[in-house]
């Protein structure tokens, strides 16, 4: 019983058994095309020498000038044969419009009738034939000798047919050696490719092979981080899925293929993702999220794609404002300790000094001062976050040398800001808007930033910012609210986001964001809301 070869293991090793025959199968495939065909084709290239050789000797001016003499043959004998030697031509004969030759390879051959075809040519066409003549097969062409309008002569050109297939078989002879040589070629090259394959797959077969696909199909879903890899024409080529959770793509869309630019993302994310140089921890914000993106491109000579990986920080950014309010308040504290201390020795003075009633009335302005500021945001106020937020920010701004007031129609009742509406959101938008105010208000003569927040007909929260600082210029009122934008040295934070991250917050709950110029300068943003499932409560003059 005969046993069955056993194909290589590797895939490297099946690949270069295929390869060998298929090389073998197309070059043996060629060879015999060419063999057929190569008959038909020698006869046309001959015909087309032929013909090119017949034509050039018919519009020649000796030729004509030969033909009005009384001898022709004597002067067109010579030429005849000096063009046979020149051009690997059989034989030319030049005959009068009769078909008695006036030239020919054998001398004996001159003054007979040629033997051939003649009628095509005596109409004035140009024709070319297989024909077997005093010389044996032959490809001919024919073609008149004009003087004016009137045909004066004939002109015959042709290569032997036995000439013809020693042509074919020398052509064949060397297609057979390039043929072998393409062999040779062939697996020398299929065996470099599949020993460098063999190098990259370690050996493995097409099952290991895909038992790693699967294992690093597994592996990259895992992953909970966003990863993009694209091509280096800036199409998509991977992404996971927790790049489609933080991009906002849909599981079942299909985005492989399809280029960046068309996967509706902001602006400055797009520009990022297209950017040729490498993006190192750049923050950028989507609809809902706050990314960290990195791109580092893959190079080898050329610009061949990027691989792009996105962390989600937006619960990292928004502890980290509140870290920075936290630290506010923690630096307003010990500022407002150190005064206290300094309050609690003048009383301590005084009652040494035996003026108790000033100590006590110095105490209790102090007290009172204090309080007025507690009584005034909290009446205007009364929802618990924003009243704390603004006592927070109006000690914070105090410290820096601004004034911050709530506005007299200020009117915010506890109880009124449904579900939908987060705390967290509103000190995102109204925490950041303050800070903006504070920093373009700062060092101004009259610093001053003046908040006001109140309900309208029950249905939308109006939030208003406004400073005293020099105002945003109307060219930037759009530019104001992108990541990165910023008049100052550096923004906030050192990265321009916090009008961004209020944009951001605004869009996401179906809200509007403007800025515009205050009658007293300076800038002025406003944020509505709308209350969805809110409970509306008439409050004194109509507010809610």
């Amino acid at each position: 019983m005969r046993l069955p070869v056993p194909l290589p293991r590797s895939l490297a090793g099946q690949l270069f058994a295929m390869q060998a025959v298929l090389i073998a199968v197309v070059v043996a495939g060629y060879a015999l095309f060419t063999y057929v065909s190569d008959r038909s084709q020698a006869e046309q290239a001959a015909g087309r020498q032929a013909t090119s050789v017949a034509r050039t000797i018919a519009d020649s001016p000796s030729v004509r000038e030969a033909i009005r003499t009384s001898e022709p043959s004597v002067r067109l004998q010579p030429y005849a044969l000096a063009v046979v030697r020149d051009t690997d031509i059989d034989f030319v004969t030049i005959m009068d419009p009769r078909g008695i030759r006036w030239t020919h390879p054998d001398p004996d051959q001159i003054g007979l009738v040629f033997q051939g075809h003649t009628a095509p040519a005596l109409e004035g066409r140009t024709f070319t034939e297989t024909y077997t003549g005093t010389l044996g097969p032959s490809v001919r062409a024919v073609t008149p000798v004009r003087d004016g309008e009137r045909i004066v002569g004939l002109v015959s050109a042709g290569i032997k047919v036995e000439e013809i297939s020693e042509r074919a078989q020398e052509q064949l002879t060397a297609l057979i050696l390039v043929a072998a040589g393409a062999l040779g070629l062939g697996a020398i090259g299929t065996y470099v490719v599949n020993a460098r394959l063999r190098r990259h797959t370690h050996g493995m077969n097409a099952t290991e092979l895909s038992h790693m696909h699967d294992y690093h199909q597994a592996a990259l879903h895992a992953v909970r981080e966003g990863l993009l890899m694209l091509d280096g024409q800036y199409r998509v080529a991977l992404i996971n899925d927790g790049g489609r959770e933080l991009l906002g793509v849909a599981q079942e869309e299909d985005v492989v293929g399809r280029s960046v630019a068309e996967l509706g993302l902001p602006a400055p994310l797009t520009g990022a993702l297209l950017a040729s140089e490498p993006r190192v921890d750049e923050v950028h914000l989507t609809a809902d999220r706050v990314l960290v993106v990195n791109t580092s491109p893959v190079t080898g000579g050329q610009q061949r794609g990027s691989v792009v990986t996105l962390r989600d920080v937006t619960e990292l950014q928004s502890l980290m404002g509140e870290l920075d309010s936290e630290r506010g308040f923690t630096q307003a504290l010990r500022s407002q300790a150190h005064e206290a201390a300094n309050r609690l020795h003048t009383v301590v003075s005084l009652i040494e000094l035996g003026r108790a009633e000033e100590a006590v009335d110095f105490a209790t302005a102090e007290l009172e001062l204090a309080q007025a500021l507690t009584d005034q945001v909290v009446a205007a106020v009364s929802e618990p976050v924003l009243a704390a937020l603004l006592l927070g920010k109006t000690a914070q701004a105090n410290e820096r040398g601004v004034e911050l007031v709530v506005s007299s129609d200020s009117r915010l009742d506890d109880g009124l800001l449904p579900d939908t509406l987060p705390a967290r959101d509103l000190v995102t938008i109204l925490g950041n808007l303050i800070d903006n105010a504070v920093d373009a208000a700062q060092g101004g003569l009259h610093p001053r930033v003046t908040v006001t927040a109140l309900t309208e007909d029950g249905s939308e929260l109006v939030l208003r910012v406004s400073d005293t600082g020099p105002g945003v210029d109307p060219e930037h009122t759009e530019a104001v609210f992108r990541r990165g934008f910023t008049t100052k040295p550096s923004g906030p934070g050192g990265r321009g986001l916090g009008l961004a991250l209020v944009r951001q917050a605004v869009a996401r709950h179906g809200g509007a964001l403007s800025v515009s110029s205050g009658e007293e300068g300076g800038a002025v943003f406003e944020v509505r809301l709308p209350l969805r499932d809110a409970v509306v409560a008439q409050g004194p003059g109509g507010a809610v």
